[in-house]
């Protein structure tokens, strides 16, 4: 049985659930008005220039004044704190750093021990700094819950406990279709796996707003509206250039992100592919009775196109995923945010999984670029004789990975030697995506021969094969 969503186009009532939606993210447009930091005018020097101001430069501010309180943070965005995709991701809050114990197996299988524990630790460390730093965005400890949508899904939940109950998680199977959808009630599911212990769900808005606070009490300086044209070398300094200023600092963290770093050897690792998302008006209590999930599990399904899904705090359901849209050239623009096509099988496909909320519309629409690399988790680099660090790569899955990015980055600057930046996990790139025309040609080969497998119970066919003997396979 192959997957089950609807290849027929979408309907105009299947259109009418989000024709009113604002072209926004909810996250966004829920946080209270502030005045933005002012850009920057003239020359500054600083120990530190962070380059980037979402998850990962905000990160990497924190741990470098925890390291040394007295040490002169700058941190430079373009646009405001948590413009990118930070402020627009659907708030998985998972503790992984390669993308899945599947992904680390296939790439950093001799490494993945150590991989493991140090995302552990990570992610351990990563509710704490949000109590220490006060910072409430709505984190909730739920796990990650897989269900089963096609036949050949089905032996997946029993997989999954294996492999990750060797690893310690705590991990609940559902068995049949009637176990799983007691637990969350979809026609489509036939069983499933919820592994309790990987992370849980958070308002990443109010994450990003609470990291900006916490920098500035820590004393770092902020200066948004102040895009980065380029870095270079002054002797033993980097100076950073902006259009009205420039930073000189001893040393330079970016986390740019898909957006183009000013580090350019970056870019041929990186492909921005868009993601898309909506969310709903919030449910009344019949029609939560109606779903169940009481247990408000972040929901991704077994799908090489996947769906990915969870409850806000005002239970409202964020439905986002199936398609990831790259663009020949991979260009990064704000008019590429809404896509009517990719919204329209969004509401379809939402409509098939819960058709019970039939009626239930649509309050906000957006999309963004995620910054895909080909193993799927972040990456690492340094330039200008090891005074700039970089991390980049997380493929959607960096809402908890970017504290141990940033940390790492800042480490490699700092020429701090440590389990991690000795692994190969963190001292190799993944292989760089060739130029256009060759990159759009096998991303979108890639896209297409994964939508077939969905459609031929699975069955992955030569091209897929072949990725999955290079190293270089993902079935989400």
């Amino acid at each position: 049985m192959p997957a089950p969503w609807p290849l027929t186009p979408p309907t105009a009532a299947d259109r009418a659930t989000y024709a009113d939606a604002e072209p926004r993210p909810f996250w966004l447009a829920e946080l209270p008005a502030r005045e933005p930091s002012p850009p920057l005018r003239g020359a500054i020097e600083a120990d530190l220039c962070i380059v980037g101001g979402g998850f990962t430069g905000l990160w990497a501010a924190l741990h470098a004044k925890a390291d040394d309180p007295g040490r002169e943070v700058v941190l430079l965005e373009a646009e405001t704190i948590g413009f990118g995709a930070s402020g627009r991701n659907g708030g998985f809050a998972i503790g992984s750093l390669t993308h899945g114990l599947e992904n680390g197996l296939a790439r950093f299988g001799d490494e993945i021990e150590l991989l493991e524990r140090l995302g552990r630790e990570n992610l351990a460390g990563y509710v704490a700094d949000l109590e220490r730093h006060g910072v409430d965005c709505d984190y909730e400890p739920t796990g990650e819950l897989t269900p089963s949508v096609a036949a050949y899904q089905d032996g997946w939940a029993a997989e999954t406990a294996e492999l990750y109950g060797r690893f310690g998680y705590d991990v609940e199977v559902f068995a049949d279709a009637a176990a799983m959808r007691a637990e969350v009630d979809s026609p489509l599911y036939r069983g499933g796996a919820w592994v309790k212990d990987a992370g849980g769900v958070l308002d990443p808005a109010k994450l990003v707003l609470g990291l900006y606070e916490a920098a500035l009490r820590a004393g770092v300086r902020v200066y948004e509206k102040t895009p980065v044209e380029s870095i270079g070398e002054a002797g033993e300094s980097v100076v950073v250039l902006t259009p009205r200023g420039t930073v000189t600092a001893r040393r330079v963290v970016v986390g740019t992100s898909a957006y183009p770093s000013p580090v350019r050897s970056v870019h041929r690792y990186i492909a921005p592919v868009y993601d898309y998302a909506l969310m709903s008006e919030p449910l009344s209590s019949a029609q939560l009775e109606s779903i169940g999930w009481g247990r408000r599990q972040g929901i991704g399904d077994g799908g090489n196109r996947f769906h990915y899904y969870r409850l806000s705090a005002d239970n409202r359901i964020l439905w986002g995923g199936f398609d990831a849209v790259y663009r020949y050239g991979g260009p990064v623009r704000p008019d590429l945010d809404d896509d009517d096509a990719t919204f329209g099988r969004l509401a379809q496909n939402f409509r098939v999984t819960f058709p019970q909320l039939e009626g239930l519309r649509f309050t906000h629409r957006w999309g963004g670029a995620i910054d895909t690399c080909s193993r799927f988790s972040v990456f690492f680099g340094t330039a200008l004789g090891g005074r700039v660090a970089y991390a980049a790569g997380y493929t959607g899955l960096g809402v908890v990975s970017t504290r141990f990015g940033a940390r790492v980055a800042l480490d490699l600057v700092d020429g701090r030697q440590t389990e991690a930046t000795r692994s190969r996990y963190v001292r190799r790139k993944p292989l760089p995506f060739p130029p256009e025309p060759l990159r759009s040609g096998i991303i979108q080969l890639t896209r297409n021969r994964l939508a077939a497998a969905d459609a031929r119970d699975g069955r992955r066919g030569a091209w897929l094969g072949l990725l999955d003997r290079l190293g270089l396979g993902f079935d989400s």
